[in-house]
């Protein structure tokens, strides 16, 4: 459906390493739901040297002007081996840093933080009880006191009874003190968007609902190297910020039990992620696939659906053949990770949309109020002259 509606648009921790790799060896029970399109992207970094070369990428250990590729190492991980990687670097280097939420002392749902209270002591990573609006207020507590807080929500579609903590506590701290406190210890981390079942309580894309929350950054990655670069970031960044990891991308962008069956039709991929402690750029969109005709703008777990789109796009299967002219099948379309949602980098995007002069945005959640109204807006205020079509919304349904 994508690929039509396209159409129609376009004319260094050694022990701290260890433990992580003992705990991570035996694959979890599958959270199911694993997405094709990731397992055949070729937007993932697979080798060594392309890891290490990931754009933006910026070393934070004691070596850090050692960039040269022969000096590092990587690692195959998946997305949640790669959040547990950047806890315990976070833990490791930041002894005021302590990890609470829901069961994450046993490893929480999606196994993240297994192992963790055994490495670092239960006082530092610990249980709390089943209250959303208690954990974000227990983290903001701690962020103030200069602590650093990294607090789990269980799952994204649970945020909600703790949003008068996070949008009129956590956004507005740094405001309401005239910028002499500051909470910029807190991050919050919470699985998002959908992963196949789970109905109406664990598939929310909630990200839209904090659009308006000045003062709050919001956060989703792509794939194992951007979600420890990023959260890593996150961490360490002088403003709250919720960190929302795609579910359904926690073992499907790694080394996941295929049965024999389909092996051929979902090939095992793994993603080389460097061990050492690195960042990457918040508010920064990334151009991951160039082009002219058309920018298609997404984050998350789309982003791989935007792949596979053009890939059926430019070399459609013969069921498709006749539905897209061959005049349209060498459109070059530019594919944008936006990354953060809030704030997001509006230079980046408006730029790409001057050169190709049409945008189309696709993201999970619902049209009406959704964070592509909000990009839409902007790009039609700073760009309106420059644009051939008017700006398209693929979303998810109301």
């Amino acid at each position: 459906m994508l690929a039509r509606r396209l159409r129609s648009t376009l004319p260094a921790l050694s022990r701290r390493w260890q433990t992580t790799a003992s705990t991570t060896a035996i694959e979890p029970p599958s959270a199911s739901g694993h997405s094709s399109s990731v397992a055949s992207s070729q937007l993932l970094r697979i080798t060594r040297e392309s890891a290490l070369r990931t754009p933006g990428i910026s070393w934070q250990d004691e070596e850090s002007d050692r960039n040269f590729v022969g000096g590092r190492e990587t690692r195959k991980m998946n997305l949640y081996q790669a959040v547990r990687d950047a806890l315990s670097i976070a833990l490791a280097k930041d002894d005021s840093a302590v990890i609470f939420g829901e069961d994450i002392a046993f490893g929480g749902v999606f196994r993240c933080t297994m192992g963790l209270a055994e490495e670092f002591g239960r006082e530092r990573v610990f249980n709390t009880p089943l209250t959303e609006q208690g954990i974000a207020g227990f983290g903001i507590g701690l962020a103030s006191m200069g602590h650093t807080a990294i607090a789990e929500i269980q799952f994204a579609d649970y945020i909600f009874p703790a949003f008068d903590q996070l949008v009129n506590e956590a956004a507005k701290f740094r405001y309401r003190s005239g910028g002499h406190f500051s909470i910029g210890g807190l991050t919050v981390r919470t699985p998002t968007m959908a992963v196949g079942h789970g109905g109406l309580y664990h598939s929310q894309s909630p990200e839209g609902f904090f659009m308006g929350a000045s003062g709050l950054k919001v956060v989703i990655p792509r794939s194992p190297i951007q979600c420890k670069g990023l959260l890593l970031s996150a961490i360490r960044d002088p403003n709250p910020v919720i960190f929302m990891e795609p579910k359904v991308l926690y073992r499907s962008a790694g080394t996941f039990p295929i049965p024999p069956c389909v092996h051929t039709l979902i090939p095992p991929t793994v993603e080389q992620v460097p061990i050492d402690d690195y960042a990457l750029p918040l508010s920064r969109a990334e151009i991951l696939i160039p082009g002219s005709d058309l920018t298609l703008l997404t984050w998350g777990t789309p982003v791989y659906h935007c792949e596979s789109a053009l890939r059926l796009l430019n070399s459609p299967p013969p069921s498709l053949a006749p539905l897209i002219p061959p005049s349209l099948r060498s459109a070059k379309v530019e594919l944008i990770d936006l990354r953060t949602i809030l704030p997001w980098d509006i230079e980046t995007v408006v730029e790409s949309v001057r050169r190709t002069k049409r945008l189309v945005i696709v993201h999970e959640a619902g049209m009406t109020g959704g964070v592509g109204g909000e990009i839409a807006a902007e790009v039609g205020k700073r760009a309106f002259l420059r644009l051939e079509a008017p700006v398209r919304r693929i979303t998810g349904w109301e």
